[in-house]
């Protein structure tokens, strides 16, 4: 009798990647393609979707039978009733300023919420240039809906930046005088089997016609679960941008913190706007691989450069008008790189730092993941500069969605 298989399919910044796994947890295919619009227009997700499907082998399309989503957090787009997008999607990293007076009359003692960066504050700004006879979704829940052909849902940690309560399990109050509430999803734990994968889809792609769609999660929390992290470990994602989270034993509220509940645990942390995404703006994968061998790790540059990916930062403090430092740029290019390896790792420092404040402790060691953590080099100036021993961990975000997958409930 052939396995049943669970997968697992991860949006991120640049392309979309899936995983699939079997009952013991193990990896049976992955792949991997870039988005082909650019990671603001929707369509792009959907079109990496079905290509990432029509590339899965036979077997597996037949044997699939929970799938879940997981993508960027705070990546939110306007869409018709019927799920069509609307427009671009507004990033994660884009400051939106426009509705300062009005989000911080809604959201009284909610300081996480009133920032540019947050996802109210996206939504707002959607809703000013759409009307309110929209829906507003995240980028994983508007994939999920895309399976199901039902956008009614949204994941609960995907959602705490509109304003979610994890504690509360509620919209603020507040909202409920707003003409725009119908505006949010009704909002489902992670990792709950919210239905059935629609038919006419399933026929297209050939595949298993009664695969059971599951509550995604963010694709940092989805890195947090493939890593499988101790209660004294901190995870750092060098994804285009870096992530620092680490478990707490209550939730933090704060602007730039963000604090979900995954695995029954509490897991507070930020993200900046810098990360591989200032790398490839300089330097192609196979430049920073070459370059990288004529760096010497344990000698510093005395360049103190500050490598935003652009103009703003969310984490470790939140400034949507902080200019990057990119200069003076030195001849050498892999100094420059060294550089730009040492001022990345000093953004990873002060956050966390800024979680010592927050929460009393530092981890003891430091599980890395994505792209950035295969570099040996950029391993080693960062166990210099933040002084806490560092792994690799070679798992995908969405071998971590995958094993929602398998948990559903």
């Amino acid at each position: 009798m052939p396995d049943d298989f669970f997968g697992g399919l991860d949006f991120g910044t640049s392309g979309a990647r899936i995983s699939i796994i079997n009952f013991k947890k193990e990896l049976k295919y992955t792949n991997s393609v870039s988005y082909q619009y650019g990671f603001k227009n929707p369509n792009s997700w959907i079109n990496s979707c079905e290509k990432l499907l029509d590339n899965l082998p036979l077997d597996i399309k037949k044997n699939i039978v929970n799938l879940a989503i997981s993508g960027t957090s705070g990546t939110l787009t306007a869409c018709t009733l019927r799920g069509d997008p609307i427009g671009e999607a507004i990033p994660y990293d884009q400051a939106c300023n426009e509705n300062k007076i009005l989000i911080e009359s809604i959201t009284v003692g909610e300081d996480h919420l009133q920032t540019p960066y947050s996802s109210l504050a996206k939504a707002l700004k959607l809703i000013d240039k759409f009307g309110e006879n929209i829906i507003l979704r995240h980028q994983s829940d508007l994939i999920t809906g895309w399976f199901l052909k039902d956008w009614t849902y949204g994941e609960e940690g995907n959602n705490i930046k509109l304003g979610w309560s994890l504690i509360k399990e509620s919209w603020p109050k507040s909202y409920l005088k707003t003409s725009w509430q119908k505006c949010l999803p009704l909002i489902i734990k992670s990792g709950k089997i919210l239905g059935q994968i629609d038919t006419d889809l399933a026929e297209r792609f050939k595949l298993n016609k009664k695969i059971l769609l599951v509550s995604g999660t963010t694709d940092s929390n989805a890195a947090f679960l493939a890593a499988g992290l101790g209660d004294e470990e901190g995870l750092t994602v060098l994804g285009t941008t870096i992530v620092v989270k680490k478990i707490n034993k209550t939730p933090i509220k704060e602007k730039g913190i963000t604090t979900h509940r995954v695995s029954n645990k509490w897991i507070c942390g930020g993200a900046s706007n810098a990360g591989c995404g200032i790398l490839s703006q300089f330097f192609s994968d196979l430049e920073i691989k070459e370059l990288s061998r004529q760096i010497n790790p344990s000698k510093n540059t005395s360049l103190n450069l500050l490598p935003l990916n652009s103009r703003g930062e969310r984490f470790p403090v939140n400034n949507p008008f902080l200019e990057p430092i990119l200069s003076p740029r030195p001849v050498s290019d892999s100094l420059f790189l060294h550089a730009l390896f040492e001022g990345l790792a000093r953004i990873e420092l002060k956050g966390w730092e800024k979680l010592y404040e927050l929460t009393g402790s530092l981890p003891k060691r430091i599980v890395t993941t994505g792209g950035g953590s295969k570099n040996p080099q950029w391993r080693a100036i960062r166990e210099r500069i933040i002084n806490i021993p560092i792994i690799s961990c070679k798992k995908t975000t969405s071998f971590g969605t995958a094993l929602l997958a398998i948990n559903a409930k």
